[in-house]
């Protein structure tokens, strides 16, 4: 399929177009992890289980800030785009590669050395330490190969394109699982590895992804490729730098803030027991899916946003973030009717039949699964707002949202409403960050905020819409 510019033509079908290939690649990510996991738990125990989960939580913590990085350069390179400035976009390119391979490199050397410190201060059970050292180290080992691709992507998308990442990343998963088995269990030729085989698939599917992928860039010879005669280009700048560093870092938090809100509320439903919190961790996998449109279309319309401020259309980026909420709320919305006509077939997949936890989980599922349509409200807001460089705004709403609101709300009314003042959380919070988010939109100063020196800001008032 043809793909449509950004700043022309239906917002409708090109946000659709966009966004589709972002929604099939964090299902494609789930499943895979989920594959990776049953072989794991499935064939090397419970000690391995827990030790691969322990280090993909340190792994997590770092792609959040990654994620901001990438971000940031996807945005920026967006916007320059959007007003046909290619040499500035590129200059991106250049300085953003430079960063993320320093960086990168500098965080895998530091990971394989203090892996066991680190993962003794997170209190990984004694039993699973050493087994969680040896995945970990090799999971650093490959950290240059995972931030260079995440970059590598940004980049694509800010230029409008996110096929070509995913038809790359079918290529990943497929290597991932294949390798899994092959190199935990020693087939045919290779060595019997354990679990170094599990993280040694991965090391070797994102390197082989990675430079499929940039070989490809060049022999279509993309736009956005760094030319022999531009190596100058790789030469960081300093004010580059600092544009992505200070943009970056804000919506990096914000999958920080996520993950550390995630930590405190298991903290409060573990008090209620086993058959509490393993009703909980079902209706988390579940969840998982119902949020993948928030965060695809969220992704989406910051890409499509950006080019159109670059470009100066200010009526689009309007349209979409109209259009971009209509979609969050109508794929949500079906989901969640999907989830909840059939929650007790999708709770069974992970807790086992006649459990007390499965009644428990549709209960806590009917009151929280809707609050999603409107998380979907609030990511697709702050996926627009972010386009011109306005990203403490979001940080800020989600943080009241999720540690201001959401826990302490729970905390307090626990011995009144037991296990269902954590489940009502959720919508109360969810509630508030959406309103929030709106108001920011309608009111808010985002439209005169600037995502680097010389970008230039909308050229008209922040008025309601």
């Amino acid at each position: 399929m043809q793909r449509p510019s950004l700043t022309e033509g239906s917002i409708s079908r090109g946000l659709l177009i966009f966004a589709l290939p972002i929604l099939y690649g964090n299902v494609l990510q789930t499943l895979n992890a989920s594959v990776n996991s049953i072989w794991v738990g499935r064939f090397l125990g419970e000690a391995a289980l827990t030790a691969t989960s322990n280090a993909n939580t340190l792994l997590f913590l770092m792609l959040g800030g990654v994620f901001g990085l990438s971000m940031a350069s996807s945005i920026l390179v967006g916007v320059y785009l959007g007003g046909k400035r290619m040499d500035d976009a590129k200059h991106v390119v250049g300085t953003s590669a430079t960063f993320f391979f320093v960086v990168s490199s500098l965080m895998g050397v530091a990971g394989a050395v203090f892996a066991e410190p680190i993962l003794t201060a997170m209190k990984t059970p004694p039993d699973s330490l050493k087994l969680a050292i040896i995945y970990t180290r090799v999971i650093f080992y490959g950290l240059p190969f995972s931030f260079m691709y995440a970059f590598v992507v940004s980049v694509l998308r800010g230029a409008g394109d996110s096929k070509t990442p995913f038809l790359f990343l079918v290529m990943s998963v497929a290597l991932d699982i294949a390798l899994n088995p092959l190199l935990i269990f020693g087939i045919g030729p290779l060595p019997r590895l354990g679990i170094a085989g599990s993280a040694w698939a991965t090391f070797i599917a994102q390197a082989v992804t990675l430079i499929a992928l940039v070989v490809h860039l060049y022999r279509i010879k993309h736009p956005m490729r760094i030319g022999a005669h531009e190596l100058g280009l790789l030469k960081p700048s300093a004010a580059m730098i600092k544009t992505l560093v200070v943009k970056g870092i804000p919506m990096g938090l914000q999958i920080m803030v996520l993950s550390f809100s995630s930590v405190l509320m298991i903290t409060l439903v573990n008090r209620f027991g086993t058959d509490t919190t393993a009703a909980y961790g079902a209706t988390l996998q579940i969840w998982q899916y119902i949020q993948m449109p928030a965060f695809a279309i969220g992704m989406a319309v910051s890409s499509m946003a950006a080019q159109n401020v670059g470009a100066q259309k200010w009526d689009r980026v309007r349209a979409i973030a109209r259009v971009g909420v209509t979609f969050s709320i109508l794929l949500t919305t079906t989901i969640v009717v999907l989830i909840e006509v059939f929650s007790a077939q999708a709770l069974g997949m992970f807790l086992p039949a006649g459990s007390v936890a499965l009644a428990t989980g549709q209960h806590l599922n009917l009151i929280v699964a809707w609050s999603f349509i409107l998380f979907g409200v609030t990511m697709t807001l702050s996926g627009v707002v972010r386009a011109t460089g306005a990203v403490i705004p979001p940080l800020v709403i989600l943080t009241l949202a999720l540690l201001v609101i959401r826990f302490p709300l729970a905390y307090v009314m626990l011995d009144d409403w037991q296990a269902d003042a954590i489940w009502w959380s959720f919508p109360i919070s969810s509630v508030i960050a959406a309103a929030l988010s709106v108001a920011y939109y309608k009111w808010g100063s985002w439209r005169t905020q600037r995502m680097g020196a010389n970008v230039p800001a909308a050229p008209m008032p922040a008025s309601a819409e």
